[in-house]
Order: C-alpha cells, then structure tokens, then sequence
C-alpha cells in the first residue's frame, strides 16, 4: 500500500511536505554537482568532476543542435543543462531509498507526482510562447504558430498547446510512478517469508534498480529533448 504524503497549510493553502522535501534535495544535489564541478577549472582538465560536467555540456548542446540552429539555440543552452540535470537527479531519488514514517511518506521521486511534472511541463509550454514572443514579435509569432501553412489548421494547434502540456507532463510521471511502485512491491516480496524470498527478491531489486536509472535517463532526455523541438517550433518559420 502506498503512503500518503503528509500536507502542511500554510495561509489556508495545502503543500506536500514530501514534494517540499524531494524538490529541495534535488535542487542542492544540482548545485552541489555543479559547484564542485567547477570550482577549480582547468584548460586541460584532470579532475572528473570536470570531465562529467564538459561531457553533460557538450551533450546538450549536441542535443539543441538536432533541434535548432545552434545560433539561435546557444542561448537555451544554460535552460537545457538545468532542465536535464534537474529532470534526472528527480528520477534517480526515489532509486535510493523510500521514506515512510506513521504511515506517511517523507521521501521519493519528485517527478513520481503528476503536480510536479505538471508544473514543469507548463513552465516549459509557458517559455516557448515567451520565447516565441521575444525572437518574432507577437504577430509573426502568431502567424508562424498557428496560421501557417494554412489556416483551418488553427483550432488543431491551438488543441495542440494543451495536448503537448499533458504529454510531457504524463509521460514523465508514469514511467517514474511506475518504477517506483513496481519497486516497493519487489520489496514487499522480499520481506514476505524472510530468507527464501530474499534470495528471489534481492537481486531482482537490483536489476530493476538498474532498469529504473536507464529508463530515468531516457526520460530526461526525451523530456529536454521535447523542450527544445517545441521551442523550435515556436521560433523558427513553419
């Protein structure tokens, strides 16, 4: 059975003290990464810290890249880099361990609840048209949206908006749902009868532990990858 996650109100406005919790360790392990990354560069570098965080750079450019001319697309680099690293080290918190206390749950995936990937989701659809906006101009945003190539096509784009949102928003949340309640049932298994279900349950933890970090780095990917393919639609001519 699933813990529910304790709400504290605050000015009569109800908050997930688990989602607190999960989306406050996942931005400090990001600036922790980062900071010690790059607190002593090198033009040859030597730590791997360094290496990681050079390697993580130049795979998201590639990533922009693929999606949009990279004079434009330079200046979501910084964007794409915090969304990625973000995105993954929310999908691989719930890997480590699950808190649950009197019934309730103080820890696991961030992105394992339809709010918070919701709310990335919209952030990111929220940009796009920001963007849009900036780079074009209102009208030749609008035009280049929703009435080229033609315009009957218009109401569809427009039902597109949403649809992109809940995709987005959906697809990360259930493949990390999934995993993390497929996760507490093998461990359900292993704690069954005792010592003959550990031999069956402990190493099939480990290989789904292992599937999980594959398919939390897929989603990362295909979730930046996503933010840059809508931004390119919002930017560059139909």
């Amino acid at each position: 059975m699933e813990a529910e996650s304790k709400v504290i109100h605050i000015m009569g406005l109800g908050f997930s003290l688990n989602i607190i919790i999960s989306v406050l360790a996942t931005c400090i392990i990001v600036f922790l990464f980062c900071f010690i990354a790059t607190r002593k560069l090198a033009v040859r570098p030597t730590s791997k810290s360094q290496l990681a965080i050079e390697y993580l750079v130049d795979f998201i450019r590639n990533m922009i890249s693929s999606s949009l001319h990279w004079k434009v697309g330079q200046q979501f680099h910084l964007l794409g880099f915090t969304l990625f690293l973000f995105v993954w080290v929310a999908n691989m918190l719930g890997l480590v361990f699950i808190l649950n206390i009197d019934g309730y749950s103080y820890w696991k995936s961030p992105t394992a609840s339809p709010i918070v990937t919701l709310g990335l989701a919209l952030m990111v659809i929220l940009l796009t048209h920001y963007f849009g906006i900036k780079e074009n101009g209102f009208k030749e945003y609008f035009m280049n949206s929703y009435v080229r190539p033609v315009a009957p096509l218009m109401p569809i784009k427009i039902l597109e908006e949403f649809t992109n949102t809940l995709t987005l928003a959906l697809r990360l949340y259930g493949n990390i749902y999934a995993g993390e309640i497929l996760l507490g049932l093998i461990a359900s298994l292993a704690n069954s009868y005792g010592l003959l279900t550990w031999v069956v349950g402990i190493p099939l933890q480990m290989v789904w532990q292992g599937f999980s970090i594959f398919i939390g780095s897929i989603q990362a990917f295909v979730f930046t990858t996503l933010t840059m393919v809508y931004l390119a639609h919002k930017i560059e001519a139909e």
